[in-house]
């Protein structure tokens, strides 16, 4: 099963009639999803005895995903090449493929039996480089083991260089979301204006000849007369549309009213304030109202509401932007969060202004400011702004993704803010935190991702989205319309 000593070919026609294809994995898919080694069907798998190296110091990272999928990774193999012997021949796995980890013989010593083809890439590329040494390791499997062999990365440089030197390469795709995603912002439905003036009177209406898949339970809805009057509407499922339940608007303590502005964010608002969904995912660009719009009904909801349905707002985001982890910067966890979570401090004083806003439609101005009223702050103290009060008392919390896992987030309105920058495993153990009562919401563009190991249809965000549709507590999304300036929405459309 494995790659013998030599450089001849395997002659086992057993084992070459049973494999289809040769899978060389690099150290970044196991990371990305350690069970990987399940999910190639009846194929032969084949790791570089580099990829075990990197895997090796990866598993230092204490407290990152990558170390505890590394250390995952480790056991995994140790349950699967229990000796030294399988390692080198392969073991069968329950898939009906095999797993195999190999040794690239033409760096051992002499490389006189090398192929030129080899030999030109030894002398183009620099092999103290782990990425060269994987692609060289996986030029010796094609070689050696019936073809066609494919290296699986989900760095897009390795997959370039190796496809440079003949090798197929692809990225790893099981957990990738369809390549025309069904959520596509919302769907319009033809009725009669009569259908209409009863949905309306009713506020419940059953399609005509509804066929099973037609629509998603949670899927957002216009309904369009021949007269081009529209109202929105849910599904609720088999066919049945409601209207949508939304309140004029929703405020924080304190605060200014905010009110949707379009029509996809009012069916972002009735998620957010039905308490019989506790998953919702939403993709929206920037300045389409995704921050906005959640914290202000996560707190209208908390605190603004006559029966309180949660305990608190929890709110975080991944650290991706400067390749650290939280705890190089200095400070107290909430000092660390600081510069991640400065969306939301804008929000918060977008919603909870210290100055009077400059808006006709507040005409008692005197009266608002009793309000807001506070003691002139001490000489050489800074003035408390109005929201930090919500921070000092607990009912909204700033949460590290890192010190997550293993807790219960019980009876909290939790908002995950650029979900598009985590891993479906990452994503999976945070909603996996969520207990009875407690509600998430995930947000961000799939458009706008930085980290190098997902993509617009494999990161966290898609990937929730496309696996939890059609769930009665699930319901998803879109945002298309800038709503912040004109200046942000040109930008966000034409830069």
């Amino acid at each position: 099963m494995g790659i013998p000593s030599g450089s001849s070919k395997l002659e086992s026609s057993k084992s070459v009639s049973r494999r289809t294809k040769t899978y060389v994995l690099d150290t970044n898919v196991l990371i990305h999803d350690p069970h990987c080694i399940f999910k190639f069907d009846d194929n032969n798998l084949v790791i570089p005895i580099e990829v075990l190296e990197e895997l090796d110091s990866i598993k230092m990272e204490q407290s990152s995903e990558r170390g505890r999928n590394a250390r995952r990774v480790h056991r995994l193999l140790k349950e699967l090449l229990p000796d030294s012997r399988s390692m080198a021949e392969g073991v069968e796995l329950d898939t009906g493929g095999t797993l195999s980890v190999v040794i690239n013989k033409y760096l051992q010593g002499d490389a006189s039996n090398a192929p030129e083809r080899f030999k030109e890439f030894q002398t183009l590329l620099d092999f103290k480089k782990k990425d060269n040494r994987i692609i060289a390791a996986a030029l010796f499997v094609q070689d050696n083991l019936p073809p066609p062999t494919i290296l699986v990365s989900k760095d897009v440089n390795v997959q370039l260089k190796a496809r440079a030197v003949g090798l197929e390469s692809e990225d790893y795709l099981n957990d990738k979301a369809p390549e025309e995603p069904e959520f596509r912002s919302y769907k319009k439905i033809e009725v009669s204006k009569y259908e209409l003036q009863r949905f309306a009177s009713e506020g419940e209406f059953e399609l005509e000849g509804y066929a099973e898949g037609q629509l998603f339970v949670n899927e957002y809805v216009l309904l369009v007369s021949d007269e081009g009057k529209t109202m929105p509407a849910r599904h609720y499922g088999d066919g049945v549309l409601r209207k949508l339940i939304i309140p004029e608007f929703v405020k924080a303590p304190g605060g200014v009213p905010i009110r949707p502005r379009n029509l996809e964010q009012r069916f972002f608002m009735d998620a957010l304030l039905d308490d019989t969904v506790s998953l919702i995912t939403c993709y929206g660009k920037a300045g389409t109202g995704k921050t906005l719009l959640s914290t202000v009904c996560a707190i209208h909801q908390t605190v603004s509401a006559t029966d309180c349905k949660y305990d608190g707002v929890s709110i975080s985001r991944p650290v991706i932007g400067v390749g650290k982890e939280i705890g190089f910067l200095p400070g107290t966890l909430e000092e660390k969060m600081n510069p991640w979570l400065q969306p939301y401090y804008d929000a918060l004083e977008v919603l909870i202004p210290g100055k009077e806003p400059k808006d006709p439609q507040f005409e008692n101005k005197r009266q608002r400011r009793k309000v807001k009223s506070q003691e002139e702050p001490a000489a050489g103290k800074v003035p408390q702004k109005p929201y930090e009060k919500l921070l000092e008392s607990g009912l909204v919390e700033i949460e590290a993704l890192c010190f997550i896992r293993g807790r219960s987030i019980s009876n909290r309105f939790f908002i995950l803010d650029e979900a598009q920058q985590l891993t479906p495993h990452e994503v999976k153990t945070v909603i996996t935190r969520i207990s009875e009562g407690s509600k998430i919401v995930l947000i961000g563009d799939p458009a706008q991702i930085d980290n190098p190991y997902v993509d617009s249809r494999s990161n966290g965000l898609v990937y929730c989205s496309n696996r939890m549709k059609g769930q009665a507590i699930a319901a998803h999304v879109q945002l298309t319309k800038g709503e912040r300036s004109l200046l942000a929405e040109l930008a966000a459309d034409l830069l």
